[in-house]
């Protein structure tokens, strides 16, 4: 299911608007097209950002801990 969100549904919605792009016979066809590509390509760009934004959060979790260690124990774990 999240790979179908992730990768899938941008992935498609940029290919239906590069082939309204290329094979759309009127202007409106072809606006659509790059619209449609522009909207797969920015689904893809804050999915990229969603899961760099929760990369992060677990870092700062890990670094949180370790300083608790360090507070504790008087060393750096590992």
């Amino acid at each position: 299911m999240i790979v179908a969100i992730r990768y899938v549904l941008p992935g498609t919605i940029v290919l239906v608007g590069l082939v309204l792009a290329i094979v759309g016979g009127s202007d409106v066809a072809v606006g659509l097209g790059v619209a449609l590509t522009g909207v797969g390509l920015l689904v893809m760009l804050l999915n990229m950002l969603m899961r760099l934004g929760i990369a992060s959060s677990r870092d700062r979790e890990r670094e949180e801990e370790a300083r608790r260690f360090f507070d504790r124990h008087g060393r750096w774990p590992g």
